[in-house]
């Protein structure tokens, strides 16, 4: 065992999850490496790392004088994962149901479970995310995000959205006789931009629309905002260099946000062929959440067999005309309707339902941080990146369940180690 491994190691009992700051270079030596950038696995491949940097990778990268050599055997190494639809301030709703985490967990209570989600998320892999809206815990987010940029909690690099914007009315929690919380900020008209501007100075980096949803409980979902609101909005953040993303599942939602410019669209559960040759020609990115339709659907009594539920056999329909159109795909399984750290869900399911390996993990590595706007950071290995690392047993090109078997983290050239 290397000096670096022993301590390593010692830090892991000591204080598992902390950052471990590398002040010498470090030569990973996994099985094989996945750099993204070809969407191939390279045996025998190693990579060095030096002040938070990606210096060198390939067959023959040697250690230079001073380094330590972290040797691990039987695994892949891979640039950190990204998941670009969690959130931070969400648990799993079969635990305790979205009206009554938003009614009656307090704000402390879900902060505090935020930073143990950030957490989780990291020593899963995950080493950038982005949170679509904090659902009813206001702007805590960009609090959240300060305390991991400085160092006061471990997480990912994180990219919010703030309370995300909904149209009057359209929201929840609903069914009350008396005004309640609402999970998201209400605007509508002339208020949009004003909206989009307040968001943007409260923190967010991405500006989220709900483009449609139920008026009221057990309707179908309906568009909500007009065409002319959301291209209001989607200018008003792009004029301030901020993308949108825009939760949509209905072919009209999905209709308006497309043509009001926006640069993703989450859910889609009824789109259709025409919606998403729509989508392609206007260079939309589509991000599925197939593992919050799963988890929903398991959370009401499926067992994962057939029969499979009008739910997933309508999900799988829409997915599969995604992947026939060639939309831009990203990987985010809507995080925190199931459980923070089991994110490669998301990964595995669109392998499973017709996605071919290599692409879904180029989707949550390199295409992800396409979308983000962030490929000349992370997202591939490659000299010159940030050092966003991770290692698995195994191969996830052969069996993505490997992902969820993680060995090892690595943050901008900082270790890290699963608890």
């Amino acid at each position: 065992m290397t000096k670096l491994r022993a301590f390593i190691a010692l830090a892991a009992f000591l204080l598992p999850g902390t950052a471990l700051a590398q002040k010498a270079p470090v030569l990973l030596v996994p099985d094989r490496v996945f750099t993204a950038t070809d969407r191939a696995v390279h045996p025998g491949w190693k990579v060095l790392v030096a002040d938070g940097r990606i210096v060198a990778v390939g067959p023959d990268v040697a250690a230079p004088a001073g380094a330590d050599t972290l040797a691990l055997p039987g695994t892949t190494l891979l640039p950190g994962l990204i998941d670009l639809h969690v959130h931070l301030f969400l648990h799993p709703y079969n635990e305790t149901s979205w009206n009554d985490q938003v009614m009656k967990e307090p704000l402390a209570l879900r902060t505090a479970r935020a930073v143990a989600h950030a957490r989780a998320t990291l020593l899963a892999g995950f080493t950038t995310v982005r949170d679509l809206g904090t659902e009813g815990a206001g702007d805590a987010d960009a609090g959240l995000k300060t305390a991991i940029q400085q160092g006061i909690v471990p997480g990912p690099r994180l990219l919010i959205a703030s309370r995300a914007l909904v149209a009057t009315g359209a929201y929840g929690p609903k069914g009350y006789a008396f005004d309640v919380p609402q999970g998201a900020e209400e605007v509508s008209g002339e208020g949009i931009v004003a909206a989009v501007r307040r968001q943007i100075a409260h923190g967010a980096d991405w500006v989220k629309f709900y483009a449609d949803y139920r008026w009221g409980p057990g309707e179908p979902s309906r568009a909500t905002f007009s065409l002319d609101e959301l291209k209001a909005g989607v200018a008003a953040a792009h004029d301030a260099g901020r993308r949108v993303a825009v939760h949509a599942s209905t072919p009209e939602g999905m209709r308006r946000a497309i043509l009001a410019g926006a640069d993703t669209i989450e859910h889609g559960n009824d789109a259709t062929g025409e919606v998403f040759a729509l989508m392609k020609a206007h260079d939309v990115a589509f991000c599925p959440t197939l593992a919050a339709t799963d988890a929903i659907t398991r959370y009401g009594g499926w067992n994962g067999a057939a029969p499979e539920p009008e739910a997933i056999r309508a999900k799988r329909a829409s997915y599969a005309a995604a992947l026939k159109s060639g939309v831009t795909m990203c990987a985010g399984g809507d995080t925190g309707v199931f459980a923070h750290g089991a994110n490669a869900r998301e990964i595995e399911l669109m392998g499973t339902w017709g996605m071919a390996p290599d692409a879904a993990l180029w989707t949550a590595t390199a295409g992800n941080a396409a979308i983000l706007g962030m490929s000349d950071r992370i997202g591939s290995i490659a000299p010159g990146q940030i050092a966003d690392l991770v290692a698995v047993a195994g191969d996830p090109l052969k069996d993505l369940s490997a992902l969820e078997n993680v060995r090892l983290v690595m943050q901008s050239g900082n270790i890290l180690t699963k608890p």
